[in-house]
């Protein structure tokens, strides 16, 4: 038996009036935060200082948003029982991380600050016309309000487990309180918000970490029982992109993921162009590196150390939680609830990961609605005051779709919870990154082939996720595990668990498995089979090749048209060893001479949103304000 844990004790642990104290102070203070910033700014109506803050916020503070708003509960909660379930191949992802991290600042970051726009969906209008922004921006909207269902319900379950308290009671005060701080507040709430949320996910992921060691005896000890039970594996490097988690799905899979969600993404656009200057942002951008790198490291070990403790009785298999997803808060307990107060700084933790990503993404929507809706369609002289009104009453809207969204959630029997809601978002990243990766690298793009790309990337994606979903062909099994240490049993009564003391349960653990792939099963298994991490990839990359494709059968765009500030020359900057003759034919015909800060290239940038603005008129004048 491993250290003094209620799973051996049959002791449960209870969340006390001190943890309860801690867990309220944490959205006391984000109240406080949001009120205090609606006062100061009580006087300032410019839409852009809600959404943008004003361009004058400080690299360190956006690059603690910037970790923050994507390493939500998901990551604190679902890489850990990634780690007990599969083993430690998820650390590559930190490759890809870096491989995301440098493409945001250097390929896509450059050209949206120049735009000087809220929304980064004016790029696809003035790369294509108004049809794929609309389509782009609306299949964003839906991707932010599953993800922000997800991460609602994620840590609202982990607080039901600890507590016993109402599942919807928790998800509507947690909806409540993110949506108050992020309309009174604006930008400005939510980059001190996620700095201060930021703060308390790293203090609980390290005090688990060293309390959790502690309790088995040390890390070494923690790492020596993983290892003896296959969790440790660093080694992967199969080329099968039906492979779950491999060097190559993780590094270049995940990076591709991630090179969206920090390069294209408006949730972290908007907060990478807050900054004055477009060296600052990116040197923001490259802050951020680190604690994102910092983050995942922690949540392995934490996962390592998690299934040491665990090791002679599987939580899930005994019967003591429902999946995986709920053995971090039940360690949380084991092991934080000895000392009062400790379970409620944890728990804090878990929320703040995912309030920042909710307010990131209530922030990141009503920019969008505003931008590429409201003012681009009826509303065109929207400004001031009246534009803030708006701006605010969308944020919301949008906080109750997010709630109903979690409810829906709440009430389906789903996978993995890490896994699922990476392959749903998954399936339009591929796709809308696509369309920008098209529109920037490859000039000869044409509005006819982006949107031939974009539908086309599209099927592909929704007939692999909801096939691999409906179909659920057998991959990766977990690996084995272990009941022959428990010494209780489990009765329920409604939501909470009393355990009894009980006689030695016989051995369930799982036999000997292998994660070798069949290969004599039909070819659309195989397809459906394709690892999570590859989705991206997979819808990117057919975009890009059915675009170029119907460009080239429809006429494509002449490169010496296209203004080089909508572009990236990101083969030129690839192989800076190639002798000059060669080199120059990697620009692909676009005219990158002319400086960036020539006034008259400017000017032609502006006439051509003018054209398309104008060109966008409402028919009837009796519509529009």
């Amino acid at each position: 038996m491993v250290g003094d844990f209620s799973i051996h004790t049959g002791v449960k642990r209870e969340f006390g009036i001190l943890d309860y104290i801690h867990f309220s102070l944490l959205f006391v203070l984000l109240a406080a935060i949001g009120i205090y910033h609606a006062y100061k700014d009580r006087k300032n109506f410019d839409v852009k200082h809600f959404h943008l803050g004003g361009r004058q916020m400080h690299p360190l503070l956006v690059s603690f948003s910037l970790v923050a708003t994507f390493l939500s509960a998901l990551t604190v909660i679902g890489v850990p029982a990634e780690i007990y379930t599969y083993g430690t191949m998820y650390i590559w992802l930190t490759f890809g991380l870096f491989v995301a991290t440098a493409g945001a600042a250097h390929v896509f970051l450059p050209i949206f600050y120049h735009l000087n726009t809220t929304s980064c969906f004016r790029y696809l209008q003035l790369r294509y016309g108004t049809v794929i922004r609309l389509m782009v921006s609306i299949m964003f909207i839906l991707q932010t309000l599953l993800y922000m269902g997800f991460i609602l319900y994620v840590p609202s379950l982990s607080f039901q487990a600890v507590t016993g308290l109402s599942l919807w009671g928790t998800m509507i005060g947690v909806a409540s309180v993110c949506t108050l701080y992020t309309l009174l507040g604006g930008m400005k709430t939510v980059l001190w918000t996620d700095s201060l949320q930021l703060i308390i996910m790293f203090a609980g992921l390290i005090t688990l970490l060293i309390m959790g060691s502690a309790k088995v005896g040390g890390f070494s000890k923690a790492w020596q029982t993983a290892s003896e039970h296959g969790r440790i594996e660093f080694t992967d490097f199969s080329l099968d992109p039906r492979t779950r988690h491999s060097v190559w799905s993780l590094g270049i899979g995940g990076g591709i993921f991630w090179s969206f969600l920090y390069g294209v993404n408006q949730s972290q656009v908007q907060r990478q162009c807050s900054l004055p200057t477009l060296r600052r942002a990116q040197i923001a951008v490259w802050l951020n590196f680190p604690g994102l790198v910092l983050i995942i490291t922690l949540a392995c070990l934490i996962g390592v150390v998690m299934y040491a403790c665990y090791s002679e009785c599987d939580p899930v298999k005994f019967g003591l939680v429902d999946k995986a997803d709920q053995i971090l808060p039940l360690m949380v307990l084991d092991v934080l609830g000895t000392t009062q107060g400790l379970t409620g700084i944890f728990m804090a933790c878990v929320f703040s990961a995912s309030l920042s990503s909710m307010s990131s993404g209530l922030n990141a929507m009503s920019a969008i609605v505003t931008e590429d809706y409201l003012k681009h369609f009826c509303f065109k002289s929207l400004s001031g005051k009246r534009e803030l009104v708006f701006s605010k009453l969308i944020v919301l809207v949008f906080g109750f779709v997010m709630f109903s969204v979690a409810v829906i959630i709440s009430e389906t029997d789903s996978l993995v919870i890490l896994q699922l809601s990476y392959s749903l978002y998954a399936i339009l990243s591929g796709p809308m990154f696509g369309c920008f990766i098209a529109g920037m690298i490859f000039p000869w793009t044409n509005k006819h082939g982006a949107l031939a790309g974009l539908i086309t990337s599209l099927g592909f994606m929704s007939w692999l996720g909801i096939g691999a979903l409906v179909n659920r062909p057998p991959g990766t099994k977990p690996l084995p595990v272990l009941t022959d240490g428990c010494n209780w049993e489990v009765t329920r009564t409604n939501s909470s668990i009393t355990t009894v003391s009980s006689t030695p349960q016989s051995n369930l653990s799982i036999s000997s498995v292998t994660n070798e792939i069949e290969t004599d099963e039909a070819i659309v298994n195989n397809f459906y089979r394709m690892s999570y991490q590859w989705y991206p990839a997979f819808g990117m990359l057919t975009n890009i090749a059915v675009s170029l494709i119907v460009s080239f059968i429809t006429g494509y765009t002449d490169p010496s048209t296209v203004n080089n500030k909508l572009m990236c020359p990101l083969f030129y900057k690839m192989f800076p060893c190639l002798p000059a003759k060669f080199r120059h034919y990697l620009y692909f015909g676009v005219n990158y001479e002319i400086e960036t800060s020539d006034k008259k290239h400017d000017e032609k940038l502006d006439e051509e949103v003018s054209l398309f603005v104008s060109s966008d008129k409402c028919r009837r004048d009796d519509v529009c304000v």
